[in-house]
């Protein structure tokens, strides 16, 4: 699997989740894609951490409360 275009921080949170992770296929250079991933949270299962802010690959870090390494 080719994951090219996903760059996460060192201090990315380890409860975020995105479909990458998930599905093992080549990447198809016809789809046009944004090269951001659409990412959950292992604790609440949707697109909001527990401290009801957005997950996203730059702000789950060491600075948001629900953060664990």
């Amino acid at each position: 699997m080719d994951d090219a275009g996903w760059k996460s921080p060192p201090d990315r949170c380890g409860n975020i989740r995105w479909k990458g992770m998930f599905v093992e296929t080549e990447q198809d250079p016809t789809v046009p894609r944004s090269g951001d991933p659409l990412c959950w949270c292992v604790l609440t299962q949707n697109c909001l951490g527990p401290d009801g802010q957005v997950v996203d690959e730059r702000a789950c870090n060491r600075a948001r409360s629900c953060y664990q390494e």
